[in-house]
Protein backbone atom coordinates (compact mmCIF):
# COMPACT_ATOMS: atom_id res chain seq x y z
CA UNK A 1 0.00 0.00 0.00
CA UNK A 2 1.66 3.14 -0.91
CA UNK A 3 0.86 6.46 0.95
CA UNK A 4 2.15 9.75 0.24
CA UNK A 5 2.18 12.44 2.33
CA UNK A 6 1.49 15.53 1.27
CA UNK A 7 3.01 18.51 3.26
CA UNK A 8 0.30 21.29 4.38
CA UNK A 9 2.39 24.08 2.56
CA UNK A 10 1.48 22.31 -0.26
CA UNK A 11 -2.18 23.10 0.00
CA UNK A 12 -3.59 26.08 -1.47
CA UNK A 13 -7.02 27.17 -0.66
CA UNK A 14 -8.60 29.55 -3.18
CA UNK A 15 -10.95 32.34 -2.27
CA UNK A 16 -13.69 33.20 -4.66
CA UNK A 17 -14.90 36.60 -3.85
CA UNK A 18 -19.08 35.67 -4.06
CA UNK A 19 -21.09 38.75 -5.63
CA UNK A 20 -23.89 39.96 -3.54
CA UNK A 21 -26.78 41.84 -5.50
CA UNK A 22 -27.84 44.97 -4.15
CA UNK A 23 -31.52 45.05 -3.12
CA UNK A 24 -33.89 46.92 -5.32
CA UNK A 25 -34.00 49.76 -2.50
CA UNK A 26 -32.50 50.97 0.40
CA UNK A 27 -35.34 50.76 2.61
CA UNK A 28 -36.30 47.62 4.81
CA UNK A 29 -38.99 45.82 3.46
CA UNK A 30 -41.20 46.16 6.60
CA UNK A 31 -40.78 50.09 5.97
CA UNK A 32 -42.20 49.79 1.93
CA UNK A 33 -44.95 47.87 3.01
CA UNK A 34 -46.51 50.69 4.63
CA UNK A 35 -48.89 54.01 3.18
CA UNK A 36 -48.88 56.56 4.70
CA UNK A 37 -51.21 59.50 4.39
CA UNK A 38 -51.75 63.13 5.57
CA UNK A 39 -56.20 64.09 5.29
CA UNK A 40 -57.17 67.55 5.81
CA UNK A 41 -60.15 69.54 6.80
CA UNK A 42 -61.34 73.26 6.51
CA UNK A 43 -64.58 74.26 7.95
CA UNK A 44 -66.63 77.25 8.26
CA UNK A 45 -67.00 80.43 6.42
CA UNK A 46 -64.82 83.24 5.42
CA UNK A 47 -60.97 83.26 5.19
CA UNK A 48 -59.22 81.01 7.40
CA UNK A 49 -60.08 77.97 8.89
CA UNK A 50 -62.90 77.65 11.55
CA UNK A 51 -61.48 75.01 12.11
CA UNK A 52 -59.02 73.32 10.78
CA UNK A 53 -58.22 69.20 11.20
CA UNK A 54 -55.06 67.13 9.41
CA UNK A 55 -54.66 63.54 10.18
CA UNK A 56 -52.02 61.37 9.67
CA UNK A 57 -52.55 57.75 9.56
CA UNK A 58 -51.18 54.69 8.10
CA UNK A 59 -51.52 51.06 7.19
CA UNK A 60 -49.97 48.33 5.07
CA UNK A 61 -51.04 47.63 1.91
CA UNK A 62 -53.82 45.90 1.38
CA UNK A 63 -55.16 45.88 5.28
CA UNK A 64 -58.15 46.90 6.06
CA UNK A 65 -57.95 49.03 9.43
CA UNK A 66 -55.79 52.64 9.46
CA UNK A 67 -53.25 53.37 12.44
CA UNK A 68 -53.86 56.89 13.23
CA UNK A 69 -50.16 58.38 13.92
CA UNK A 70 -51.29 61.78 15.01
CA UNK A 71 -54.27 64.42 15.21
CA UNK A 72 -53.77 68.40 15.25
CA UNK A 73 -56.17 71.01 15.11
CA UNK A 74 -56.60 74.67 14.40
CA UNK A 75 -58.83 77.58 14.69
CA UNK A 76 -58.39 81.07 12.72
CA UNK A 77 -59.37 84.53 14.39
CA UNK A 78 -59.38 83.44 17.55
CA UNK A 79 -57.21 84.57 20.79
CA UNK A 80 -57.29 81.06 22.88
CA UNK A 81 -59.31 77.89 22.95
CA UNK A 82 -59.82 74.32 23.84
CA UNK A 83 -60.30 71.11 21.20
CA UNK A 84 -61.08 67.59 21.09
CA UNK A 85 -60.75 65.16 18.27
CA UNK A 86 -63.96 62.41 17.99
CA UNK A 87 -63.89 59.18 16.27
CA UNK A 88 -67.02 57.10 14.54
CA UNK A 89 -66.23 53.79 13.19
CA UNK A 90 -68.68 52.99 10.23
CA UNK A 91 -71.93 51.66 11.76
CA UNK A 92 -71.05 53.41 15.02
CA UNK A 93 -71.62 55.93 17.71
CA UNK A 94 -69.33 58.94 18.18
CA UNK A 95 -66.82 58.43 21.06
CA UNK A 96 -64.03 60.92 22.36
CA UNK A 97 -60.61 59.76 20.30
CA UNK A 98 -58.48 62.76 22.68
CA UNK A 99 -59.30 64.34 25.48
CA UNK A 100 -59.93 68.44 25.99
CA UNK A 101 -56.53 70.04 25.50
CA UNK A 102 -55.55 73.93 25.60
CA UNK A 103 -55.17 75.62 22.19
CA UNK A 104 -52.05 77.56 22.15
CA UNK A 105 -51.70 80.72 20.25
CA UNK A 106 -49.49 81.02 16.94
CA UNK A 107 -49.88 84.00 15.30
CA UNK A 108 -53.68 84.65 14.03
CA UNK A 109 -54.31 81.15 14.83
CA UNK A 110 -54.41 78.53 18.04
CA UNK A 111 -53.46 75.07 17.15
CA UNK A 112 -53.03 71.59 19.49
CA UNK A 113 -51.90 68.17 18.83
CA UNK A 114 -52.35 64.54 19.53
CA UNK A 115 -50.31 61.75 18.88
CA UNK A 116 -46.92 61.24 17.62
CA UNK A 117 -44.99 60.86 14.08
CA UNK A 118 -44.41 57.31 13.10
CA UNK A 119 -46.45 54.38 12.93
CA UNK A 120 -47.93 54.87 16.48
CA UNK A 121 -51.83 55.02 17.64
CA UNK A 122 -54.88 53.54 17.71
CA UNK A 123 -56.18 51.19 15.10
CA UNK A 124 -59.24 51.66 12.92
CA UNK A 125 -61.55 50.32 9.97
CA UNK A 126 -61.54 52.08 6.70
CA UNK A 127 -63.92 54.81 6.82
CA UNK A 128 -63.76 55.56 9.81
CA UNK A 129 -64.53 59.30 10.57
CA UNK A 130 -62.52 61.80 12.64
CA UNK A 131 -63.74 65.36 13.84
CA UNK A 132 -62.36 67.92 15.30
CA UNK A 133 -64.10 70.05 17.35
CA UNK A 134 -63.06 73.54 19.69
CA UNK A 135 -65.47 73.93 22.98
CA UNK A 136 -68.18 76.34 22.34
CA UNK A 137 -68.29 76.11 18.45
CA UNK A 138 -70.86 73.92 16.82
CA UNK A 139 -69.08 73.80 13.62
CA UNK A 140 -66.57 70.82 13.80
CA UNK A 141 -64.04 69.80 10.95
CA UNK A 142 -64.08 66.10 9.76
CA UNK A 143 -61.79 63.85 7.25
CA UNK A 144 -62.62 60.25 6.44
CA UNK A 145 -59.47 57.58 6.72
CA UNK A 146 -59.48 56.15 3.11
Amino acid sequence: MNRKIIPAAALTVVLVPVAVAPSVSAEPAAVRTYVDTRVRDCAGSGSGCRPGVVVHHWHRRGADSRGVGWVYASREGVRSGTARWLVKKPGGTWKTGGSWKRAHRVGSHVETSWGRDGHTGPKYPRNTKLCVEFRGLTTKACVTLK
